[in-house]
Protein backbone atom coordinates (compact mmCIF):
# COMPACT_ATOMS: atom_id res chain seq x y z
CA UNK A 1 0.00 0.00 0.00
CA UNK A 2 2.87 2.39 0.89
CA UNK A 3 4.67 2.15 -2.39
CA UNK A 4 1.15 2.57 -3.88
CA UNK A 5 0.32 6.19 -2.17
CA UNK A 6 3.47 7.24 -3.06
CA UNK A 7 3.54 6.26 -6.88
CA UNK A 8 0.14 7.82 -6.90
CA UNK A 9 1.44 11.09 -5.04
CA UNK A 10 4.11 11.31 -7.89
CA UNK A 11 1.77 11.24 -10.48
CA UNK A 12 -0.10 14.54 -9.19
CA UNK A 13 2.70 16.69 -11.27
CA UNK A 14 1.01 18.79 -13.99
CA UNK A 15 -2.66 17.11 -13.67
CA UNK A 16 -4.93 19.31 -14.72
CA UNK A 17 -7.44 20.30 -12.61
CA UNK A 18 -10.49 22.21 -12.73
CA UNK A 19 -12.18 23.95 -9.58
CA UNK A 20 -15.50 26.42 -9.94
CA UNK A 21 -17.11 28.17 -6.51
CA UNK A 22 -17.19 30.93 -4.91
CA UNK A 23 -14.54 32.74 -5.01
CA UNK A 24 -13.05 34.86 -2.18
CA UNK A 25 -9.97 37.17 -0.64
CA UNK A 26 -9.29 36.89 2.86
CA UNK A 27 -7.45 39.66 4.49
CA UNK A 28 -5.20 39.59 7.07
CA UNK A 29 -5.01 43.32 9.02
CA UNK A 30 -1.90 42.48 11.45
CA UNK A 31 -1.49 44.98 14.70
CA UNK A 32 -0.51 45.63 18.13
CA UNK A 33 -2.90 46.60 21.10
CA UNK A 34 -2.46 48.34 23.81
CA UNK A 35 -5.15 50.05 24.87
CA UNK A 36 -8.52 50.90 25.11
CA UNK A 37 -10.44 53.20 22.67
CA UNK A 38 -11.54 56.89 24.51
CA UNK A 39 -14.65 56.72 22.20
CA UNK A 40 -15.89 53.60 23.16
CA UNK A 41 -14.99 50.04 25.01
CA UNK A 42 -13.20 48.43 22.42
CA UNK A 43 -9.41 47.73 21.64
CA UNK A 44 -7.30 50.16 19.39
CA UNK A 45 -5.48 48.57 16.70
CA UNK A 46 -2.03 50.05 15.64
CA UNK A 47 -2.05 48.63 12.36
CA UNK A 48 1.68 46.66 11.43
CA UNK A 49 0.46 45.23 8.10
CA UNK A 50 -2.18 43.57 5.92
CA UNK A 51 -1.84 40.48 4.42
CA UNK A 52 -4.02 38.50 1.96
CA UNK A 53 -4.51 34.67 0.44
CA UNK A 54 -6.97 32.99 -1.60
CA UNK A 55 -10.14 31.85 0.40
CA UNK A 56 -13.45 29.73 -0.67
CA UNK A 57 -12.87 27.86 -3.66
CA UNK A 58 -10.05 29.89 -4.17
CA UNK A 59 -8.21 27.98 -1.45
CA UNK A 60 -9.18 24.74 -2.99
CA UNK A 61 -7.46 25.89 -6.12
CA UNK A 62 -4.44 26.78 -4.36
CA UNK A 63 -3.91 23.65 -2.51
CA UNK A 64 -3.98 21.74 -5.67
CA UNK A 65 -1.33 24.24 -7.23
CA UNK A 66 0.66 23.81 -3.89
CA UNK A 67 0.34 19.91 -4.72
CA UNK A 68 2.10 20.43 -8.22
CA UNK A 69 -1.57 20.31 -10.18
CA UNK A 70 -2.30 22.77 -12.99
CA UNK A 71 -5.17 24.44 -12.38
CA UNK A 72 -8.17 26.50 -13.89
CA UNK A 73 -10.17 28.75 -11.36
CA UNK A 74 -13.62 29.17 -12.35
CA UNK A 75 -16.03 31.83 -10.79
CA UNK A 76 -17.24 35.52 -10.58
CA UNK A 77 -15.60 38.49 -8.66
CA UNK A 78 -16.95 42.04 -8.37
CA UNK A 79 -15.43 45.05 -11.19
CA UNK A 80 -12.92 46.21 -7.62
CA UNK A 81 -9.47 46.24 -6.04
CA UNK A 82 -10.41 42.80 -4.54
CA UNK A 83 -10.76 41.80 -7.69
CA UNK A 84 -6.97 42.84 -8.75
CA UNK A 85 -5.63 41.52 -5.63
CA UNK A 86 -6.92 37.68 -5.78
CA UNK A 87 -6.09 37.50 -9.42
CA UNK A 88 -2.24 38.79 -8.24
CA UNK A 89 -2.58 36.07 -5.22
CA UNK A 90 -3.75 33.48 -8.06
CA UNK A 91 -1.36 34.00 -10.93
CA UNK A 92 1.66 33.89 -8.01
CA UNK A 93 0.42 30.39 -7.55
CA UNK A 94 0.60 29.60 -11.60
CA UNK A 95 -3.14 28.99 -11.42
CA UNK A 96 -5.17 30.12 -14.59
CA UNK A 97 -7.94 32.37 -14.22
CA UNK A 98 -9.57 33.09 -17.42
CA UNK A 99 -12.39 31.35 -16.39
CA UNK A 100 -13.17 34.19 -13.40
CA UNK A 101 -15.88 36.66 -14.41
CA UNK A 102 -17.25 39.64 -13.13
CA UNK A 103 -20.35 40.40 -12.16
CA UNK A 104 -20.77 44.05 -11.68
CA UNK A 105 -23.72 44.05 -9.28
CA UNK A 106 -21.73 41.52 -6.91
CA UNK A 107 -18.62 43.05 -4.44
CA UNK A 108 -15.56 40.50 -4.43
CA UNK A 109 -16.44 38.40 -1.17
CA UNK A 110 -13.70 39.23 1.29
CA UNK A 111 -13.25 38.07 4.83
CA UNK A 112 -11.36 40.43 6.40
CA UNK A 113 -10.15 39.45 9.73
CA UNK A 114 -8.30 42.23 12.35
CA UNK A 115 -5.14 40.42 14.11
CA UNK A 116 -3.87 41.67 17.59
CA UNK A 117 -1.71 39.85 19.54
CA UNK A 118 -1.74 36.58 17.69
CA UNK A 119 -5.89 36.62 18.18
CA UNK A 120 -8.74 37.22 15.59
CA UNK A 121 -10.39 40.80 17.19
CA UNK A 122 -13.14 40.82 14.50
CA UNK A 123 -13.59 39.55 11.43
CA UNK A 124 -15.67 41.74 8.50
CA UNK A 125 -17.59 40.26 5.43
CA UNK A 126 -18.35 41.37 2.06
CA UNK A 127 -20.70 39.84 0.41
CA UNK A 128 -23.63 39.28 -1.44
CA UNK A 129 -25.24 36.08 -1.43
CA UNK A 130 -27.65 36.47 -5.02
CA UNK A 131 -26.88 33.80 -7.87
CA UNK A 132 -25.29 35.55 -10.74
CA UNK A 133 -26.92 37.08 -13.61
CA UNK A 134 -28.33 35.01 -16.44
CA UNK A 135 -25.82 35.82 -18.77
CA UNK A 136 -23.00 35.58 -16.66
CA UNK A 137 -23.97 32.06 -16.17
CA UNK A 138 -24.19 31.26 -20.07
CA UNK A 139 -20.79 32.54 -20.14
CA UNK A 140 -19.24 30.34 -17.18
CA UNK A 141 -20.85 27.47 -18.88
CA UNK A 142 -19.86 28.05 -22.38
CA UNK A 143 -15.65 28.75 -20.79
CA UNK A 144 -16.72 25.17 -19.13
CA UNK A 145 -17.73 23.50 -22.12
CA UNK A 146 -14.90 24.36 -23.78
CA UNK A 147 -12.50 23.80 -21.14
CA UNK A 148 -13.51 20.53 -19.43
CA UNK A 149 -12.76 18.47 -22.27
CA UNK A 150 -8.88 19.70 -21.53
CA UNK A 151 -8.65 18.69 -17.75
CA UNK A 152 -8.64 15.35 -15.54
CA UNK A 153 -10.73 16.15 -12.75
CA UNK A 154 -13.47 18.58 -11.99
CA UNK A 155 -14.30 20.08 -8.45
CA UNK A 156 -17.44 21.82 -7.54
CA UNK A 157 -16.49 24.04 -4.02
CA UNK A 158 -20.24 25.27 -2.72
CA UNK A 159 -20.01 27.60 -0.21
CA UNK A 160 -23.60 28.77 -1.20
CA UNK A 161 -22.53 32.30 -2.48
CA UNK A 162 -24.26 32.45 -5.64
CA UNK A 163 -22.04 30.61 -8.35
CA UNK A 164 -23.32 27.69 -7.61
CA UNK A 165 -26.90 27.21 -9.41
CA UNK A 166 -29.31 24.23 -10.55
CA UNK A 167 -28.56 24.74 -14.00
CA UNK A 168 -25.17 25.10 -13.98
CA UNK A 169 -24.16 22.51 -11.70
CA UNK A 170 -26.07 19.81 -13.89
CA UNK A 171 -24.96 21.14 -17.15
CA UNK A 172 -21.32 20.99 -16.02
CA UNK A 173 -21.77 17.28 -14.51
CA UNK A 174 -23.97 16.25 -17.83
CA UNK A 175 -20.39 17.49 -19.91
CA UNK A 176 -18.29 15.94 -17.21
CA UNK A 177 -20.08 13.02 -17.48
CA UNK A 178 -20.11 13.34 -21.41
CA UNK A 179 -16.14 13.98 -21.21
CA UNK A 180 -15.23 10.75 -18.76
CA UNK A 181 -14.27 13.40 -16.09
CA UNK A 182 -14.84 12.83 -12.36
CA UNK A 183 -16.78 15.52 -10.12
CA UNK A 184 -16.03 15.97 -6.90
CA UNK A 185 -18.22 17.86 -4.91
CA UNK A 186 -17.00 20.23 -1.31
CA UNK A 187 -21.10 20.87 -0.31
CA UNK A 188 -23.60 22.98 1.18
CA UNK A 189 -26.83 21.29 2.11
CA UNK A 190 -29.39 23.79 0.84
CA UNK A 191 -27.86 22.43 -2.50
CA UNK A 192 -28.66 19.19 -1.89
CA UNK A 193 -30.51 18.84 -5.20
CA UNK A 194 -27.38 19.88 -7.37
CA UNK A 195 -24.92 17.10 -6.98
CA UNK A 196 -26.83 13.99 -7.98
CA UNK A 197 -24.83 11.59 -10.45
CA UNK A 198 -21.22 12.69 -9.38
CA UNK A 199 -17.98 10.83 -8.26
CA UNK A 200 -17.78 11.99 -5.21
CA UNK A 201 -19.62 14.26 -1.90
CA UNK A 202 -17.52 15.21 0.90
CA UNK A 203 -19.49 16.49 3.57
CA UNK A 204 -18.33 17.09 7.15
CA UNK A 205 -20.89 15.44 9.94
CA UNK A 206 -22.55 18.57 9.99
CA UNK A 207 -23.52 19.09 6.64
CA UNK A 208 -24.36 15.21 6.80
CA UNK A 209 -26.84 15.35 9.30
CA UNK A 210 -28.61 18.71 7.59
CA UNK A 211 -28.61 16.91 4.20
CA UNK A 212 -29.84 13.57 5.38
CA UNK A 213 -32.03 14.93 8.41
CA UNK A 214 -30.54 12.51 10.80
CA UNK A 215 -29.61 13.57 13.52
CA UNK A 216 -25.43 12.95 14.16
CA UNK A 217 -24.43 11.79 17.18
CA UNK A 218 -23.32 7.92 17.07
CA UNK A 219 -21.01 5.43 14.49
CA UNK A 220 -24.75 4.35 13.76
CA UNK A 221 -26.19 7.92 12.82
CA UNK A 222 -22.95 8.12 10.38
CA UNK A 223 -23.80 4.79 8.94
CA UNK A 224 -27.42 6.09 8.66
CA UNK A 225 -26.47 9.46 7.07
CA UNK A 226 -23.98 7.61 4.15
CA UNK A 227 -26.35 4.71 3.07
CA UNK A 228 -29.46 7.82 2.32
CA UNK A 229 -27.35 10.23 1.03
CA UNK A 230 -25.68 7.25 -1.52
CA UNK A 231 -29.36 6.36 -2.11
CA UNK A 232 -30.39 9.76 -2.71
CA UNK A 233 -27.57 11.15 -4.89
CA UNK A 234 -26.57 8.12 -6.31
CA UNK A 235 -23.08 8.98 -5.60
CA UNK A 236 -20.06 7.86 -3.78
CA UNK A 237 -20.45 10.06 0.08
CA UNK A 238 -17.15 10.69 2.38
CA UNK A 239 -18.33 11.60 5.79
CA UNK A 240 -14.94 13.81 7.97
CA UNK A 241 -15.32 13.44 11.21
CA UNK A 242 -12.54 15.19 12.56
CA UNK A 243 -10.30 13.15 15.20
CA UNK A 244 -12.97 10.27 14.46
CA UNK A 245 -11.87 9.81 11.14
CA UNK A 246 -13.94 9.85 7.62
CA UNK A 247 -15.94 7.25 6.51
CA UNK A 248 -16.34 6.28 2.73
CA UNK A 249 -19.81 5.09 1.09
CA UNK A 250 -19.76 3.54 -2.22
CA UNK A 251 -22.55 2.91 -4.77
CA UNK A 252 -21.93 -0.76 -4.59
CA UNK A 253 -22.73 -0.73 -0.67
CA UNK A 254 -19.50 -0.95 0.74
CA UNK A 255 -18.59 0.94 3.50
CA UNK A 256 -14.60 1.89 4.86
CA UNK A 257 -13.42 3.81 8.28
CA UNK A 258 -9.96 5.69 7.89
CA UNK A 259 -8.89 6.22 11.11
CA UNK A 260 -7.90 10.01 11.41
CA UNK A 261 -3.60 10.25 12.12
CA UNK A 262 -3.59 11.56 15.72
CA UNK A 263 -2.03 14.96 15.59
CA UNK A 264 -1.78 17.95 17.54
CA UNK A 265 -4.09 20.57 16.33
CA UNK A 266 -3.57 24.40 15.46
CA UNK A 267 -6.46 25.17 12.83
CA UNK A 268 -8.67 23.45 11.24
CA UNK A 269 -9.07 26.06 8.88
CA UNK A 270 -8.88 25.19 5.37
CA UNK A 271 -9.00 21.47 6.39
CA UNK A 272 -12.12 20.03 3.88
CA UNK A 273 -10.29 22.12 1.07
CA UNK A 274 -7.04 19.97 1.80
CA UNK A 275 -9.05 16.72 1.51
CA UNK A 276 -11.17 17.66 -1.80
CA UNK A 277 -7.67 18.96 -3.48
CA UNK A 278 -5.79 15.93 -2.94
CA UNK A 279 -8.54 13.61 -3.53
CA UNK A 280 -8.87 15.09 -6.76
CA UNK A 281 -5.70 15.12 -8.05
CA UNK A 282 -5.62 11.64 -6.58
CA UNK A 283 -7.96 10.20 -8.76
CA UNK A 284 -6.78 11.71 -11.87
CA UNK A 285 -3.52 10.08 -10.96
CA UNK A 286 -5.07 6.49 -11.65
CA UNK A 287 -6.02 6.01 -7.85
CA UNK A 288 -9.42 4.26 -6.63
CA UNK A 289 -11.49 5.66 -4.54
CA UNK A 290 -10.50 4.48 -1.45
CA UNK A 291 -6.81 5.48 -1.96
CA UNK A 292 -7.59 8.84 -2.87
CA UNK A 293 -9.33 9.05 0.59
CA UNK A 294 -6.54 7.22 2.44
CA UNK A 295 -4.14 9.68 0.78
CA UNK A 296 -6.58 13.10 2.16
CA UNK A 297 -6.73 11.59 5.29
CA UNK A 298 -2.77 11.88 5.56
CA UNK A 299 -2.71 15.34 4.10
CA UNK A 300 -5.58 16.12 6.47
CA UNK A 301 -3.46 15.62 9.49
CA UNK A 302 -0.32 17.04 8.21
CA UNK A 303 -3.38 20.58 7.43
CA UNK A 304 -4.50 20.89 10.84
CA UNK A 305 -0.90 21.25 12.05
CA UNK A 306 -0.37 24.34 10.58
CA UNK A 307 -1.50 27.68 11.65
CA UNK A 308 -4.26 29.21 9.02
CA UNK A 309 -4.88 27.92 5.52
CA UNK A 310 -1.09 27.41 4.95
CA UNK A 311 -1.39 24.12 2.35
CA UNK A 312 0.07 20.89 2.70
CA UNK A 313 3.16 19.58 -0.12
CA UNK A 314 3.81 16.83 -1.86
CA UNK A 315 6.97 16.18 0.15
CA UNK A 316 5.04 16.70 3.83
CA UNK A 317 2.51 13.97 2.76
CA UNK A 318 5.78 11.38 0.83
CA UNK A 319 7.43 11.92 4.40
CA UNK A 320 3.81 11.04 6.39
CA UNK A 321 3.90 7.95 3.94
CA UNK A 322 7.35 7.12 4.41
CA UNK A 323 7.09 6.89 8.31
CA UNK A 324 4.10 4.75 7.91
Amino acid sequence: MKQRLLKILENFKNKKVLVIGDIMLDKYIWGEVSRISPEAPVQVVNVVKETYSPGGAANVASNASALNGNVFMVGITGDDEARNIILQELHKLGINTEGILVDNDKPTIQKVRVMGRGQQLLRVDYEKKEHMHKDIESSMIGFLEKTVKEVDVVVISDYAKGVITNWLSSKLIDISRENNKPVIVDPKPEHIDFYSNVTLVTPNNAEASAMSNIEDGSEESVLEMGAKLVRYLNTNVLITQGERGMSLFEKDGSIKHISAKTKEVYSIIGAGDTVVSVIALALASGADLEEACVLSNIAAGIKVGKIGTASVSVDEIKREIESL
